[in-house]
């Protein structure tokens, strides 16, 4: 059945369709198709609200026609500088409209943008800017030490120099390029070396995988705390100007100043990662109600596992509008816990947005239909990548793609996500979900976050060793919440082992870097 009718109805709720002007609709869809989502969505909104604001960093307010026109005229400097349609530059930068104004460039020249992660050190810089064999970098200047390790040709642009860039831009226009260029995200490397997700996006029904359970609306205030080089990051700075709405962006996180701008900027949405929002909370209610933030409809938490406990204090401090979206780089959306979900089914994922297909296979590729079965986790939806950028790609089963997780759905449908394939523990024959455990620990009152994983036992093949970071000021007695899990679930999920520890490894986007616990 097509989705074409509920797509229409969703953008049209949302304020990107407008139903007496059908015109504008078509000539939109034409203009994603030949310029992709991002320059697509600007001409549009140039055209259409050309003085409304696009961006706000810390320069200041930037028009839509502004950015435009400043973006153009780069894409007319690095076209100058032998920059076309097929060759990759790779962007590494902070939030800010510096690469916002890149990524525009290089749509103008249809060629391929590869955004970088800023925590890279400069030999795993270098080797990602070889593989996936970047003509060019576009650089904040802090990162001029990490970007000198990379190989003499391929030429670098600091974010520091763009007004120059741009000011002294020749005034021949580049070829329009036969098709867009696309976007490469990096997966998050937590279980190796960053792959390149190769994703290519001409359809601006895209927008309803996000929009169909997340209630954003038109020429609002969007305020991205979470990273644009993320794949969370970088599709709600292409829905937001999709939308027509400002995005407000800072180089660095900090809590106290991301309330204060979502305030002061009525932000309607805030978009972050988990370890952001656990840290916006411990300011604590003296410092969040200093601040109106009775703009806010939509607190979206993304890129790692939302703890139920986190989600229930962000709701009682926040009111019901904390959204958890599950997906990957590879699969992008795959369910959206919506604040309903998040009350009455602690711990959920959600449901997958009407548009997507979101399945639980067992490891002979039998889908499972029963409640509280666990199963490998398999999604299909348009903004699915296209594969690896260095070849290869995930296991797919019906034309669903693996997202590389262990999960179940209960009987209303709504996902939960159990753990990783690779992180699944056997421990005297008996399988073990780290989540399960994990979960269960964070509910505990003296536990702010915990990760459990499996360590090499001579008598069960593995045993399991909890890492917890105690809330701050808490005694915490290891063998008290051995107790605690043991009362509660069955005595092979109960680990063996407790360490404490003051915090646990991250990566930018708040995923805990397992390997380095090993």
């Amino acid at each position: 059945m097509s989705h074409l009718p509920h797509c229409v109805r969703v953008l049209h709720r949302a304020g990107m369709v407008q139903a007496h002007r059908p015109d504008r609709a078509l000539r939109s869809l034409v203009e994603v198709r030949a310029w992709g989502p991002l320059l697509g969505s600007v001409r549009r909104a140039v055209r259409e609200q050309p003085d409304a604001t696009a961006v706000i960093d810390e320069t200041g307010p930037c028009a839509y026609a502004d950015l435009h026109e400043r973006s153009m005229a780069l894409a007319r400097t690095l076209h100058a500088a032998g920059i076309g349609a097929a060759h990759v530059v790779a962007v590494l930068c902070r939030n800010h409209r510096g690469p916002v104004e890149a990524m525009l460039a290089c749509a103008r020249l249809g060629a391929r943008v590869l955004l970088l992660n800023t925590g890279f050190a400069g030999p795993q810089l270098a080797d990602v800017v070889r593989r996936e064999r970047v003509v060019a970098l576009v650089h904040d200047p802090d990162f001029a030490p990490v970007v000198a390790e990379t190989p003499p040709a391929v030429a670098r642009f600091s974010t520091g120099d763009l007004d120059e860039l741009i000011g002294s831009a020749p005034d021949r226009e580049p070829p329009r390029p036969a098709r867009p260029g696309d976007v490469v995200l990096l997966t998050s490397g937590t279980t190796g070396t960053p792959k390149g997700a190769h994703r290519e996006v001409r359809s601006p029904f895209a927008a309803v995988d996000f929009l169909d359970r997340v209630p954003l609306r038109s020429r609002e205030v969007t305020v991205i705390a979470a990273p644009v080089f993320h794949g969370i990051g970088f599709a709600h700075l292409v829905l937001a100007m999709g939308l027509g709405s400002a995005v407000v962006l800072a180089r660095e996180f900090d809590a106290r100043r991301t309330v204060g701008s979502a305030a002061r900027h009525r932000a309607t949405a805030l978009v972050l990662v988990p370890t952001m929002l656990r840290r916006i909370l411990d300011l604590g209610p003296l410092e969040l109600e200093s601040h109106d933030l009775s703009a806010l409809r939509v607190v979206l938490s993304s890129g790692a596992d939302l703890p139920a406990p986190l989600a229930a204090e962000a709701t009682r401090r926040f009111g019901d509008v904390v959204h958890d979206l599950y997906g990957s780089t590879e699969v992008a959306v795959a369910t959206v816990a919506t604040p309903e979900d998040l009350r009455e089914a602690p711990g959920t994922v959600g449901r997958p947005p009407r548009t997507c297909r979101v399945r639980v296979y067992d490891d002979q590729g039998r889908r499972i239909t029963e409640p509280g079965v666990v199963g490998r986790v398999f999604v299909g939806s348009r903004l699915r990548f296209s594969g690896y950028s260095g070849g290869g790609g995930k296991d797919v089963v019906d034309g669903l793609v693996s997202t590389g997780d262990l999960g179940h759905f209960d009987r209303s449908g709504r996902l939960f996500v159990d753990g990783r394939e690779d992180d699944m523990i056997v421990s005297g024959g008996e399988n073990v979900y780290p989540g399960e455990v994990e979960n269960l620990l964070a509910t505990h009152y003296q536990v702010r976050e915990s990760v459990v994983l499996g360590v090499p036992d001579a008598e069960f093949g593995q045993r399991l060793r909890a890492f917890v970071v105690p809330v701050p000021g808490a005694r915490v007695d290891p063998e008290e919440l051995k107790l605690f899990v043991r009362d509660r679930l069955a005595r092979h999920k109960v680990p063996r082992e407790v360490v404490l520890t003051t915090s646990l490894p991250r990566n930018a986007t708040g995923k805990v870097l397992r390997r380095r616990l090993r």
